[in-house]
């Protein structure tokens, strides 16, 4: 579940941070790394079961109707599609998010008002009143408006980002990439799978692991080496104008190019390009591909980059 564009981001902030003295050591980095990585994969359990939980809040809503002192024709014979979600039903009933929820403590009972906030968004949403008039329903139609809600609604609302970010500061940023793995699972969804339907496992094997425990531990081993690198191909500029992290975002992919034979030079670049789109300055992307380029194009000519095609 956890890529590699995750991870690379994930080092990069770990790498920020050491240099900036939160970690004391490489191994504390390595440390701190695999925890984030961690509570990442925390975070995708945990919104799981927060649609288990906006169905239980629709559940307790109907029977509040129904108790009304005086509840209409429509209190008494609600519709109740929703809360008879199959998927949802299934989903609450896994073998696997049962376990990890129980092993890791996990609840929404300290966040009611966001499981709250995510009914009422679903409640007034057009893709709600297709789905509850809708002539007839099924197991695909039971997933998909999940699928919806994750994405049109929980996915781009920023209140409930903040909430997020207000339950753990490991989740800042990782919203997107979890919603992306929850939508996978509710496609793999199969209702013959019943109870034992398999949730994505941390990582997808042992290599992206290891990839990531590596390159953080070559990113800041080698600095010098990097650096030097760096520092030589950035001679026309007083090393105070470039943005630390665009310094930080070079060493790492210099540290993937080096360190990694199998992985393509411009997968690499173009990854850590895309990134700094999103976490240095405006211009830092045209500035960290000439950087870099011209130092591939170095290594090249010196034969000190060897690549190997994977089989």
């Amino acid at each position: 579940m956890i890529n590699r564009v995750l991870l690379r981001i994930k080092i990069l902030q770990i790498v920020y941070a050491y240099y900036k003295g939160h970690s004391a050591s490489v191994a504390l980095a390595e440390k701190e790394l695999f925890y984030s990585v961690e509570k990442t994969y925390e975070l995708y359990f945990q919104l799981l079961q927060l649609a288990v939980e906006v169905t239980n809040y629709a559940a307790l809503k109907i029977d509040a109707r129904k108790n009304k002192l005086r509840p209409s024709a429509e209190d008494l014979n609600p519709n109740t599609r929703f809360v008879d979600n199959k998927f949802i039903h299934q989903l609450s009933r896994n073998v696997q998010l049962q376990s990890f929820i129980d092993e890791h403590k996990i609840s929404w009972a300290n966040n009611l008002d966001t499981v709250k906030m995510v009914y009422e968004l679903t409640m007034e949403s057009d893709m709600y009143a297709e789905y509850m008039s809708a002539e007839t329903s099924d197991y695909a139609a039971d997933k998909d408006i999940w699928r919806k809600i994750f994405k049109k609604l929980i996915l781009q609302s920023e209140e409930f980002a903040d909430s997020i970010e207000d339950q753990s500061i490991y989740w800042n940023d990782n919203l997107e990439i979890v919603i992306s793995f929850i939508i996978k699972t509710i496609k793999r969804f199969d209702l013959t799978s019943g109870v034992e339907q398999e949730l994505l496992p941390m990582f997808k094997d042992d290599e992206d692991s290891e990839f990531a425990g590596k390159l953080l531990k070559n990113t800041l081993e080698k600095e010098k080496e990097y650096r030097e690198m760096i520092d030589i191909h950035t001679q026309n500029w007083e090393l105070d104008r470039i943005a630390f992290m665009d310094i930080i975002i070079m060493q790492t992919a210099l540290a993937e190019i080096m360190s990694f034979p199998t992985i393509p030079v411009n997968v690499t670049l173009n990854e850590y390009i895309e990134i700094s789109k999103n976490y240095s300055t405006d211009k830092s992307a045209i500035f960290i591909n000439g950087v870099l380029d011209n130092i591939v194009k170095e290594l090249k000519a010196e034969n000190k980059l060897i690549k190997v095609v994977k089989i």
